[in-house]
């Protein structure tokens, strides 16, 4: 069996003097992606380069204390791909892929921090140039090679995906056009979102505002997601969001999948 966890740490720093690393020790994940790691090279070194026995790659955003993902991974990747090839998200550090390539299996795993859109027009604005840029990668990706990608992609698809969708319909996060964008990708691109292959109940959430109680509240968001390739989100198995501790404001989403690298 193969463990996956996605985790927006919102700063690896902190989300560590809150019980990470041994929580992360005693899940025995076979990979973790993070994001916002909040980091450069020079944190990570000696202290988060790997976590139990796990080595981490990573991305780093250009602006100290800023975005960057990583991905812990217990098997040595065949490749590592970091960044899509634009300056602009690039400078953000928002991409990190293992490949774990055989002679009879192309596999990536994706560590992805997709921008929110919530802090005025001009980060909307980036939000939808990523988008359009993550479309024909995924695309292409999708033609080359199975692949899981884990991350916070700051959309929540569906009504059921949030509390208060009625309030949120003109909101970054649950505007049209970004739920027509996670359509696009399941519909046509062809990916399967696997957290909702496996659990179909209401008040799923992986993320909560800081403001008024929400967690307490579950006043929730699903921002985390698991995208795969049909034939390895198949073999998907058993789902949980992980809500006993809190590391940072969004939670675990771990899954496990019938198959080992």
């Amino acid at each position: 069996m193969f463990r996956l966890v996605s985790l927006n740490l919102n700063g690896i720093r902190s989300a560590a003097t809150k019980g990470l690393l041994p929580w992360a020790e005693a899940l025995g994940a076979d990979c973790m992606g993070v994001q916002e790691i909040k980091a450069q090279a020079a944190d990570i070194a000696e202290r988060f380069d790997t976590v139990h026995d796990m080595t981490g790659y990573f991305h780093f955003a250009e602006k100290k204390g800023y975005s960057g993902v990583g991905l812990y991974t217990r098997k040595e990747p065949s490749d590592v791909v970091v960044g899509i090839g634009a300056p602009e998200f690039d400078a953000e550090g928002r991409y990190i892929e293992c490949r774990f390539d055989t002679p009879s299996r192309k596999l990536s795993i994706i560590s992805c921090y997709f921008p929110s859109g919530s802090s005025g027009e001009e980060r909307h604005l980036a939000k939808f140039r990523f988008l359009a840029l993550m479309t024909p990668w995924l695309q292409r990706l999708k033609a080359e090679r199975e692949f899981i990608l884990v991350g916070d992609i700051n959309i929540a698809h569906k009504e059921i995906d949030l509390k208060n969708w009625k309030g949120n319909q003109k909101n970054s996060g649950f505007l049209p056009e970004e739920r027509a964008w996670m359509t696009h990708c399941l519909d046509e691109i062809g990916l399967v979102d696997v957290f909702r292959r496996l659990n179909d109940k209401a008040e799923q959430y992986t993320w909560w505002s800081n403001r008024g109680q929400a967690y307490a509240k579950n006043v929730g968001w699903r921002l985390d997601y698991h995208l795969a390739t049909p034939g390895i989100a198949a073999l998907a198995r058993k789902e949980h969001i992980f809500l006993d501790q809190r590391f940072s404001d969004h939670a675990p989403l771990i899954i496990d999948y019938d198959f080992t690298l």
